[in-house]
């Protein structure tokens, strides 16, 4: 019953903070990228640092969320918000759109002793800690759902642990309804579900 709470919060927060209509320029965002994101981010959106996201293929939507969060200080990184505080939410919604049309670099799991608990966690979840399986969200090849959930697949997994904790530790990556989940997760259960997705694509 808890998981079932959890998922319908994790439904309406979650679509709430990315439903905005996103209408952007590729060919413009690609001279921002160029110019500002590249160094970080790859200018495909193929990050080559597990310490920064891979932005290729992620849903637009949450892109511009995300850098507004940035922008905002909600979301709480000096250099994120020295980049975000340049671009207008035109500029905003141009490199979303440039970078959820390129293709996400197929990822290894750097530890693939770690891959089976890592797939039971993301597909059933644990009942005993009540936490539920990550796919009822993110979808079973790390895909997400556009305007609702972001894309996960193909991210490192140095960076999706990363995550996880600031999740956990309620500070910078603040969603009640992750913040929750990620609560009830073990360190040995992060770093599992880490490294399963990101093999996914």
């Amino acid at each position: 019953m808890r998981q079932k709470v959890l998922l319908a919060l994790a439904a309406a927060t979650l679509a709430g903070g990315v439903s905005a209509q996103t209408q952007g320029d590729p060919a413009k965002g690609q001279v921002i990228v160029q110019q500002v994101c590249a160094a970080c981010h790859g200018i495909d959106g193929n990050s080559v640092a597990s310490t920064n996201p891979t932005l290729a293929g992620q849903h637009p939507a949450y892109i511009v969320s995300q850098l507004k969060a940035f922008k905002s200080s909600q979301r709480k990184n000096p250099i994120m918000l020295g980049m975000a505080s340049a671009l207008s939410d035109q500029d905003m919604q141009n490199v979303a759109a440039y970078f959820s049309q390129q293709k996400p670099k197929e990822q290894q799991a750097a530890d693939k002793t770690l891959l089976k608990a890592g797939e039971t966690l993301y597909r059933a979840g644990n009942p005993v800690t009540h936490v539920p399986a990550c796919m009822a969200c993110h979808g079973p090849t790390g895909a997400g759902m556009p305007d609702q959930f972001p894309r996960l697949g193909s991210q490192q997994s140095a960076y999706m642990l990363k995550q996880l904790n600031d999740f956990k530790a309620n500070t910078d990556r603040k969603n009640p309804v992750m913040n929750d989940i990620a609560s009830r997760l073990s360190d040995a259960e992060m770093k599992a579900v880490a490294e399963y997705i990101s093999g996914l694509r």
